[in-house]
C-alpha cells in the first residue's frame, strides 16, 4: 500500500480527503494533521510515501513545509487557490487538486500516482484486499469469478459469496493483474482461467452467462 498523510487546517477538508482515501485499497491513511509543525513531527516518526498537502495554512505554509524536508515524499497539493499551481509544480508535485475535490478528480489523481509509483507488492501476490463496509476483505484471485459495475460500485462475485465495493471498473482493472483478469464488457471483468465457453455475444463463468461487448469481442476471441 501507499502510505498517505493529510495536512490541512480545515476540519471539513481533512474529513473529505480521509473519506476519499479510504475508498482506494492501494492507499493507507497513516495520519492527518492541521498544521505544518504537527506534520513535521509525524513525518519523522513513521514512513510516509505520499502527502496530500494544503498550501495556505496559518504559520508555515504547505510550500514552505515541503521545501524544508531533506527527503520529501511524493506530494499532491490541495487548495482553493489556483494561483499557487505554478509554485506547486516547481516543487515536483504529482498533482494539484482544487477544492472542492470531487471523487472523479481524485480518482484521476490516484491513477496518475499508481502509474508513477505503484504500491510495493510481492511478485507472488495472488490476492487483493477490498474495502467492504469499512473493512478490508482479502479476496484470493482464484476465488474471484467476475466483477460487475453497478453505478458507482463494483459487485465482486466470488466462489464463497458476493461483495459490493465503491470503485470504478477502470480502477479495478488497473488494480487486478492483467494476466489473470480480462475486461469483456463495459460493465464486466472476468477471471480468465474460469471461462468455460465463449460464443459470439457472451461467455460462461461456471453457470453464469456474461455478455461480451462489441468493443471487447476481438480481445476475447484472442484467448480462445
Amino acid at each position: 500500500m501507499i502510505r498517505c498523510m493529510i495536512v490541512d487546517d480545515e476540519p471539513l477538508a481533512l474529513e473529505i480527503l480521509e473519506h476519499l482515501i479510504n475508498r482506494f485499497p492501494a492507499l493507507e491513511l497513516i495520519g492527518k494533521c492541521s498544521n505544518a509543525m504537527a506534520a513535521f513531527e509525524m513525518f519523522h516518526n513513521q514512513p510516509v510515501d505520499l502527502i496530500f498537502l494544503d498550501i495556505k495554512m496559518p504559520g508555515i505554509s504547505g510550500l514552505d513545509f515541503i521545501s524544508s524536508l531533506k527527503e520529501p515524499p511524493s506530494v499532491v497539493f490541495t487548495t482553493a487557490f489556483a494561483e499557487y499551481a505554478v509554485n506547486g509544480f516547481e516543487l515536483d508535485a504529482i498533482d494539484y487538486l482544487l477544492k472542492p475535490i470531487t471523487h472523479e478528480r481524485f480518482e484521476k489523481c490516484i491513477q496518475k500516482i499508481l502509474k508513477i509509483r505503484p504500491p510495493k507488492v510481492e511478485e507472488t501476490k495472488n490476492y487483493t484486499y477490498f474495502k467492504i463496509s469499512g473493512r478490508l476483505i482479502k479476496v484470493p484471485h482464484t476465488q474471484l469469478l467476475y466483477a460487475q459495475s453497478v453505478k458507482d460500485y463494483i459487485l465482486l462475485c466470488t466462489k464463497t459469496g458476493n461483495y459490493l465495493t465503491h470503485m470504478t471498473m477502470k480502477y479495478l482493472e488497473e488494480l487486478l493483474p492483467a494476466n489473470a483478469f480480462l475486461r469483456v464488457h463495459r460493465s464486466y471483468l472476468v477471471n480468465r482461467e474460469l471461462i468455460n465457453l465463449i460464443d459470439k455475444s457472451s461467455l460462461l463463468i461456471g453457470e453464469e452467462r456474461i455478455p461480451v461487448g462489441e468493443n471487447y469481442r476481438k480481445t476475447v476471441e484472442k484467448i480462445a
